[in-house]
């Protein structure tokens, strides 16, 4: 018998559900839409701690000793230049680097107050309870009420009635209920850049996640659909913590409530970029009082 999967935050045990007569999900679907362990809400307001981490793709050393806190109901953005690991660090926190050959990670990250790089902790289950919208909108070739329900299905719901309380809902978190209720049935990839990205986090949402990470959400974006993306986030985030890497430094400042800055050091010799983190504090802190000057550059525009 298939052992079950430990609860990340608890130690106990979760059964995985009944396989589905259909074909296997992919990887990336099978992250984004993946059934949920119950974790206890009641472990303080931290969500993440980071402690001393660094991340290697074989031996190179992409990001070194880096150390934070992230706190629940939040909105916390990465920035920094190209190549300084933001990335990479967010991609820590649901153990996405794990499909990368060669990458490991060095120091501590607990999830909830549980190691989330422990030996008995399954990444599927990790994915579970943290999401992640990635930088280009990648909605699955079904139709738009499909993409939504496509977690709930795989997760045993089968319901017609919960379903559609679940696309509706999710689909009006994400903003995007009143554009797209009469066309339910049309593909998702006939959707503009910044309507399948909304429907990509309605994805996300279908599942309940605790924590849904961003990487870039709004990089393919024009002005108008960025602005929607912002303004969602900031009404989520009652509900969701969210984790950003944007290089839109005033997208930073009007979203996030907690900003990282990392910069990049550079060996000379083998001619290699580590990335590493600068500095961590309130948003406001960090672009009005910076307590380095390497920020104080970034944010200033002295330094790409």
């Amino acid at each position: 018998m298939e052992q079950p999967e430990q609860n990340i935050a608890t130690g106990l045990q979760q059964s995985e559900p009944a396989a589905q007569p259909q074909a296997p999900p992919t990887v990336e679907e099978q992250d984004l839409a993946a059934p949920q362990p119950q974790v206890p809400m009641d472990s303080g307001d931290l969500v993440f701690e980071v402690e001393k981490v660094s991340c290697y793709y074989s031996a190179f050393r992409a990001v070194t000793d880096v150390s934070l806190a992230i706190h629940e109901n939040e909105i916390t953005a990465f920035i920094g230049p190209s190549g300084c690991g933001k990335t990479t660090v967010l991609r820590t926190l649901n153990r996405m680097n794990d499909l990368v050959p060669g990458a490991r990670v060095e120091g501590d990250i607990r999830y909830r107050g549980a190691s989330l790089y422990g030996k008995d902790v399954s990444p599927i289950a990790v994915r579970r309870r943290i999401g992640m919208v990635f930088q280009k909108p990648n909605p699955f070739p079904k139709s738009i009420y499909d993409n939504v329900a496509y977690g709930p299905r795989i997760n045993g719901e089968h319901n017609k009635r919960k379903l559609d309380e679940i696309v509706e809902r999710s689909l009006r978190q994400a903003a995007l209920w009143d554009e797209v209720k009469d066309r339910l049935s049309k593909s998702g990839l006939g959707l503009s850049g910044g309507q399948a990205q909304r429907l990509c986090i309605a994805r996300t949402l279908a599942v309940e996640p605790d924590v849904v990470l961003m990487d870039e959400p709004c990089s393919a974006l024009d002005p108008i659909a960025t602005g929607a993306i912002e303004d969602l986030m900031r009404e989520i985030k009652s509900r969701y913590t969210i984790v950003i890497v944007t290089h839109n430094m005033q997208q930073a400042t009007r979203v996030s409530d907690r900003t990282a800055f990392y910069s990049v050091l550079r060996n000379e010799e083998s001619d290699t970029r580590t990335g590493v983190l600068v500095e961590y504090g309130r948003t406001e802190q960090i672009f009005q009082d910076p307590q380095d000057s390497r920020t104080e550059a970034y944010v200033t525009g002295q330094m790409g």
